[in-house]
């Protein structure tokens, strides 16, 4: 199979020979659902990609390529009548630098101009029109005498906007009143979106669709762009961008069989890893990330039949990064609080909110919804009166603990050793000793303030030794994982490709330092009690090469017992 991964050239995709999992059938869902869209999904998820899918059917210049590249497709077999029908305007918004408020004019300005640059070039307008607009500096004069030229040339047009929002999110983490001033009344982005609502009413524009990540732009744009149609969380557009399990299934499939291995069981890891994704309470199904299965069937080493050593696709990491720094928007510590939440108890229940008003107030609501919107947290469940979110997957609890050390160390003004805790957690995987981490766990909790010692319980200590544990990829890491009805705290177990000599359940106890030694040593046997017990599981006996332990702590002093 050639694996399209970072491809977002549709007609490479579909003439290269590359596997293409067929959106298609959403192209006449959106004509029904009116004429103006935007559609958001979280980074690297496809969005680029189906965009394309738009532009190549829809423009006219394309036309006379429709069955080459729909023709094996769902639209191929039922087109609907706007098919090649439209000279199509595509603008991305991504490239556009946050430095300084000039080179954010200047970057808007430019892309505006490359775009309707090539626009004129590929239908053959006249020279003089691109010379009118090139003599303009504000990207709202820009895009208005392009529309001029359109209008008077007959035609109407398809705007298809990518990464909308690229740029304002960085803005927006770095410079929230800079970003209201170019959003709001009289702001250059807010003068431009003003000019393509004007062109809805006279005709010229006539159909738009947008994807991005957060719809915090387009809020703040307020009436100056409310013609928009948000379908990022109607249930008939939940798997619209991602991929659903039978469309994974069948980029998996091929890659189990070449190495004999069980599909189904390669298909429960992936799911593990990248699944999770629901944008509506009704959806039938979650969806997977598609890029972070795209990933993992390219790195997949088919010469000995492992997975890739990280299942977290870099790059993809890195995007999401960059869009942790919203994490600062609003009362950080409420935020903070959140994501302690989400760590401790799997869940946090909000008010989803579908606007956002940063002028106003930015509440906790605001932040868990603006969270699921970014991809760190999806619709599990609701209630009657408010939805309840979870992290989706184990590539984002992987991120969530990475970003959660970087809070640990800057609330508490101490740094994790990136010598001696590598070494720790080689030692327990290859000599199966706890000990080393243990030593590792006593100093984050010396180094803790007075604040967080106050709530520390179980369930704080369990995220301080994952918070350790997750930064290696060595072991696939389950925290409470049903086992025969039974929840031990922590599961290390061996993950392809690496080969570990020892896997571990480990099982941790707070011992109040109020009730002295004997609560300390009553901790003791309840915990020892308690890892005897799972030992005793069917579940627990199969796994091989298994140690068992108990980690018992006051926040000052850690004991590890082998049971």
């Amino acid at each position: 199979m050639k694996i399209p991964y970072g491809e977002s050239n549709f007609k490479k995709v579909i003439t290269g020979g590359y596997v293409y999992i067929d959106k298609t059938a959403y192209i006449a869902q959106l004509e029904t659902a009116g004429s103006y869209h935007f559609l958001l999904r979280p980074r690297r998820f496809g969005k680029s990609l189906f965009v394309s899918m738009l532009w190549h059917y829809y423009d006219m210049a394309h036309q006379h390529e429709f069955e080459a590249l729909f023709g094996k497709l769902h639209i191929g077999q039922c087109p609907t009548p706007l098919k090649n029908s439209y000279q199509v305007l595509l603008m991305d918004f991504s490239g556009i630098a946050t430095a300084t408020p000039e080179r954010v004019y200047d970057g808007f300005a430019a892309s505006v101009n490359t775009s309707l640059g090539d626009f004129l070039h590929r239908y053959g307008y006249a020279p003089e029109v691109f010379a009118r607009i090139s003599g303009k500096a504000a990207p709202e004069e820009k895009i208005r005498i392009f529309f001029e030229a359109v209008k008077m040339a007959g035609q109407k047009i398809l705007l298809l906007i990518d990464e909308y929002d690229h740029f304002a999110n960085t803005l927006l983490a770095e410079d929230l009143s800079l970003f209201q001033s170019i959003m709001g009344k009289g702001g250059f982005v807010r003068s431009f979106y003003e000019v393509l609502k004007s062109a809805t009413m006279t005709g010229v524009l006539d159909r738009l669709f947008v994807t991005g990540v957060t719809p915090l732009m387009l809020d703040s744009l307020t009436s100056g762009f409310n013609i928009a149609k948000n379908l990022s969380i109607h249930v008939g557009f939940n798997a619209a961008m991602g991929f659903t399990h039978e469309e994974t299934h069948s980029l998996i499939d091929p890659v189990a069989v070449q190495c004999g291995l069980n599909t189904e069981a390669v298909m429960t890891d992936v799911t593990d890893w990248y699944n999770g994704y629901r944008f509506h309470p009704e959806a039938a199904e979650t969806v997977f990330n598609s890029d972070m299965v795209l990933y993992f069937v390219m790195e997949f080493n088919r010469q000995h039949c492992t997975y890739p050593k990280r299942m977290l696709d870099e790059n993809i990491a890195s995007d999401y990064r960059k869009i942790m720094a919203l994490f600062q928007i609003g009362d950080r510590d409420a935020n903070y609080q959140v994501l302690d939440d989400l760590i401790n108890n799997g869940d946090v229940l909000a008010v989803q909110q579908r606007k956002f008003e940063l002028d106003k107030h930015f509440d906790r609501n605001d932040f868990i919804s603006l969270l699921a919107y970014m991809g760190f947290v999806t619709i599990s469940g609701e209630t009657m009166t408010q939805t309840r979110f979870a992290i989706p997957n184990h590539v984002i609890r992987e991120l969530y603990f990475q970003y959660f050390k970087v809070e640990l160390e800057q609330r508490n003004q101490l740094k994790l050793s990136n010598q001696t805790l590598p070494v720790a957690i080689e030692t327990l995987a290859l000599q199966g000793d706890l000990q080393p981490l243990a030593v590792e766990m006593q100093q984050v909790l010396a180094g803790l303030s007075n604040r967080d010692l106050i709530k520390l319980d179980e369930k704080h200590i369990k995220t301080l030794l994952l918070t350790l544990l997750y930064q290696f990829p060595i072991y696939f890491i389950h925290s409470e994982r049903e086992m025969d009805k039974k929840y031990p705290d922590v599961l290390l177990l061996e993950r392809s490709p690496f080969a570990v000599k020892h896997q571990h359940l480990i099982e941790l106890k707070y011992a109040k330092k109020g009730d002295g030694a004997a609560g300390w040593e009553a901790k003791k046997q309840e915990g020892i009690a308690q890892v005897q017990g799972y030992l005793q599981l069917s579940a627990i006996t199969a796994l091989p090469k298994l140690r068992a332990w108990l980690m018992l702590t006051d926040s000052e002093r850690v004991e590890v017992i082998a049971i």
